[in-house]
């Protein structure tokens, strides 16, 4: 007992990460990944002064605008931090209230947030300046689908601003609108054939590829979760890759994706889609696909259901777990 009571609290650290963020004011940042994608975590960020999380449960995204600041949505709404982790505003209230998914937007008019919502079951629009809501997009009758349920979960954007919104909660049609929120096609089916979706539960636009293309998390789809490519017409274009365990969401830095999974890591693949690092990787079956790891139990460095994930201009990467205690990190590449 005496050989280990002799080492440093910072060696533990970065050797087992066995200490959660109350443990000590001294915690030490937790490295990751490999070569390109190496990252530094970046112990309290994001916390108030005495150590609390400041948002509430989580299950949503993270976004990042032009200045730099960062948007993660909670059960309760939208925060706002600035990089050093400080809330500098907030978007409360039930029309913010449980936002899933969220893509964020340079117009003419000025940046705006895209968002599916699992309240209220709908997409929504709204001015990052003023929180107002200029758009709103309800299920569509006019697709003559009779549905029993609609639960978006994921929204993304074209250039054009064609909008579209994945019912990945519960039909997996996927809906395209005009910018305007007209209704313009659906495709896709919930199933587990090759072209189906088994929860369609993340999307973004990957400009990777000219034209641009869509990518999809196909979460549950047998085996163990995949990425596919659609058109912006909605035609299958490839699977991209499978096995990555139940991917949530997809973020595009230049050739790189971030894509978290809910089994408590983050895989991040190069233009190849091939897989080059994974961080945060959780050993612990039972602290993994587990909501409800209270803050007390958070270890640094370690992860318990990564749900979103974003990239600033310098590579560094903002995750939000799926939580009851509301956690989000930020992790700091390593040149």
């Amino acid at each position: 007992m005496m050989k280990h009571r002799s080492i440093s609290l910072s060696v533990a650290m970065l050797l087992c990460c066995s200490l959660s963020v109350f443990a000590s004011e001294k915690v030490q940042p937790v490295r990751m990944g490999c070569g390109l994608m190496t990252f530094d975590t970046v112990p309290g960020w994001g916390l108030s002064s005495n150590g609390k999380s400041l948002i509430g449960p989580t299950h949503g995204a993270v976004v990042i605008d032009k200045a730099g600041n960062i948007y993660t949505s909670a059960k309760i709404g939208v925060f706002v931090f600035s990089p050093d982790g400080k809330v500098i505003r907030r978007y409360l209230g039930n029309k913010y209230a449980q936002i899933h998914d969220m893509e964020i937007r340079q117009e003419p008019e000025g940046e705006f947030i895209y968002a599916a919502r699992n309240a209220n079951a709908e997409g929504m629009k709204f001015d990052i300046e003023t929180g107002e809501v200029v758009l709103k997009l309800p299920f569509p009758e006019e697709s003559g689908l009779k549905l029993k349920r609609f639960n978006p979960t994921a929204v993304t954007v074209a250039p054009n601003g064609d909008i579209f919104l994945s019912d990945g909660y519960a039909s997996n049609h996927i809906f395209k609108f005009d910018k305007n929120g007209k209704y313009l096609m659906h495709f896709g089916s919930k199933g587990n054939g090759l072209k189906q979706f088994n929860t369609a539960h993340g999307m973004t636009l990957d400009t990777r590829y000219k034209p641009p293309r869509l990518l999809i998390c196909d979460r549950n789809h047998d085996p163990k979760g995949r990425l596919l490519h659609y058109s912006l017409d909605g035609q299958y274009i490839a699977e991209v890759i499978t096995g990555l365990g139940m991917p949530t969401s997809v973020a595009i830095y230049g050739d790189y994706v971030s894509v978290p999974d809910l089994h408590g890591r983050l895989v991040i693949l190069d233009k190849s889609n091939t897989i080059i690092s994974v961080l945060g990787h959780n050993s612990d079956p039972k602290k993994r696909v587990n909501y409800n790891v209270p803050q007390e139990q958070w270890i640094e460095g370690i992860f318990s259901g990564t749900h979103g994930s974003y990239w600033d201009k310098a590579g560094n990467l903002y995750v939000q777990d799926w939580n009851v205690s509301g956690r989000i990190m930020k992790l700091v590449r390593v040149k």
